[in-house]
């Protein structure tokens, strides 16, 4: 698993982690920004009139209204990346990262409105009455070009189980278990049952359940998030310097965090804010081509509206309860993960600065005097031996207090360990142990920290887990569908079925695997499909500055 962890990670350097993906995101975004006359400030207010749905006509075709087309887009949106994304984002690229989420936001507004325009306008119905429509109508349609418009199905049949499917249920997996004690195995099949009664019913289901989940659990999220931040309002101006001070230079080291590069900011920022409001991905095209609107820019006005909840709404509340708790700088008890945790030669201190230079350089792979342990180290209850200097980074922290434990069917730290630890260019061999001590956390374990860190104490994890059960849930129930009109589109209606299966059971085992593998492999596949979306929209530009320009705003 660790060689696999580490092929990944080498993988996303080439793809989502690499210069040219934040350039093509933010540059399409823009360029059709500027092109189209900024329609994202231009149509703002209108859109939120289009949702009451009060230009729906009798005769209009659809099988959902704007409100519940929105919501459910949004219920694919509104998920880990809210929760856990923000976490991850601040974890590896500090502070500044949330200013790039920002902007990939900003002009993701205007990419999303391009894309769900041309599906509406492309959509097409189906044998039994239904509506489909998508990026691969009018990538077929619009460009002639077929098998461009397959490839982007394919992808897209991949990224809903890598990207909208597995790093949900880890999530829920993860926070389920260390705030209720659930084991994971319980909460994956039992959810997974659920996930397959729900898609079994199609869009009209779906988007029913969608326009009920949404609402309540951003009431509940936001209620719980405002509490926190009150609760910590002399560090809510000062959380807004941390972000916009280091936009340009990269994070500072602070408490355990050992700094980022503006590299790092940049990439994380754009990746952590494409994998929330998925602007220029494709996916949300799909459930808004279903919707009762008369004017297909009508629909693509609408989804305006999504990246500003998702990110400018929603993750920035994440993020200012992360910032303003001090939770994210800190270290915390948490059980280790192995791909994560790395054994390296000598004894380092966060608070000598030559130390923190060299292990930046370390965790970020550049060159440094680094270097990782190979060799066996004695343990004797719980306690590693003294005789050889070493020192142990987790979750790119170096970590404190950390005891051995006797591995277990529960992956529970109860039985303190007595033996020989073998280590491999850093790695942990043996799998008979498991690992728990103080670092840094991220993703939705720092989120649930950050709740917990002040007045709503042990409930404040509780509002995180609730709130990311409702979320992820729901994300996967929307993504459930954008993979299954892609298979339809490439195999037809007869493989939906077996889409469904494989994407409930791959559902169930993302609850029981390693959560750094499952983030690793959801990096790779979003950038990938969003590469012949993002093509289209900028070749059908025309098309839709066309549309755009005769589109008269209706009182």
């Amino acid at each position: 698993m660790v060689e696999f962890n580490n092929f990944l990670i080498t993988l996303d350097g080439y793809i989502g982690g690499a210069p040219w993906f934040p350039m093509l995101l933010i540059g399409t975004g823009i360029f059709l920004t500027i092109y189209l006359g900024f329609p994202q400030f231009k149509f703002f207010m209108h859109g939120w009139r289009i949702l009451t749905g009060k230009y729906i006509k009798d005769s209009t075709k659809g099988e959902t209204t704007p409100f519940q087309a929105l919501t459910t887009a949004l219920s694919g949106t509104v998920g880990t990346g809210n929760i856990g994304g923000v976490g991850l984002a601040i974890w590896i690229g500090g502070p500044a990262a949330i200013f790039w989420m920002w902007i990939t936001a900003i002009v993701g507004m205007t990419t999303k409105f391009v894309e769900v325009s041309l599906a509406h306008k492309y959509r097409t119905t189906l044998p039994d009455g239904s509506i489909s429509g998508g990026p691969f109508y009018y990538i077929e349609h619009g460009m002639n070009m077929k098998w461009l418009a397959i490839v982007f199905a394919l992808l897209m049949m991949i990224t809903a189980i890598g990207t909208g499917n597995m790093p949900q249920i880890n999530n829920i997996a993860e926070v389920l278990s260390s705030e209720f004690s659930i084991k994971p195995i319980i909460t994956g099949s039992v959810l997974s049952l659920l996930l397959l009664l729900v898609i079994v019913g199609g869009i009209k289901r779906i988007a029913t359940i969608a326009s009920k989940l949404v609402p309540i659990m951003g009431v509940i999220y936001i209620t719980g998030s405002f509490i926190v931040i009150f609760d910590n309002y002399q560090n809510i101006i000062p959380s807004f310097h941390q972000i916009f001070s280091q936009v340009f230079t990269g994070s500072s080291a602070v408490g355990g965090f050992l700094g980022a590069s503006f590299a790092l900011a940049l990439q994380k920022g754009v990746a952590r804010g494409a994998f929330s409001n998925e602007a220029g991905q494709g996916s949300s095209p799909i459930a808004h081509a279903s919707s009762k609107t008369e004017d297909p820019v009508e629909e693509g006005i609408v989804s305006i509206l999504e990246p500003f909840i998702d990110t400018l709404v929603v993750c920035t509340i994440t993020a200012l309860v992360i910032l303003s708790s001090g939770a994210w700088s800190d270290k915390h008890q948490n059980i280790f993960d192995k791909t994560s945790t790395t054994f390296i030669v000598g004894e380092y201190h966060d608070n000598d600065e030559n130390d923190v230079r060299q292990l930046r350089y370390f965790i970020n792979n550049l060159p440094t005097e680094v270097e990782t342990f190979t060799g066996s180290l004695q343990v004797n209850s719980g306690l590693i031996s003294t005789d050889l200097n070493t020192s142990i980074i987790h979750k790119k922290s170096i970590a404190e207090d950390v005891l051995i434990f006797v591995d277990n069917p529960l992956g529970q730290a109860t039985e303190l360990y007595t033996g020989t630890l073998n280590l491999d260019k850093g790695f942990i061999s043996n799998n008979n142990v498991i690992l728990s001590g103080k670092s840094l956390v991220h993703s939705a374990e720092l989120t649930a920290v950050a709740f917990k860190s002040g007045v709503l104490g042990v409930y404040g994890g509780y509002i995180v887990a609730i709130g990311l059960l409702l979320f992820a849930f729901s994300t996967a129930i929307a993504w459930s569908y954008y993979g299954d009109r892609s298979a339809a589109y490439v195999f037809g209606e007869k493989s939906v079925v077996w889409y469904r299966l494989i994407y409930v059971g791959c559902f169930f085992i993302a609850a029981i695997i390693d959560t750094e593998v499952v983030w690793n492999l959801a990096y790779i596949i979003g950038p990938l499909v969003t590469i012949p979306n993002v093509i289209a929209l900028l070749v059908l530009r025309k098309e839709i500055k066309s549309m755009s320009d005769s589109y008269i705003i209706k009182k």
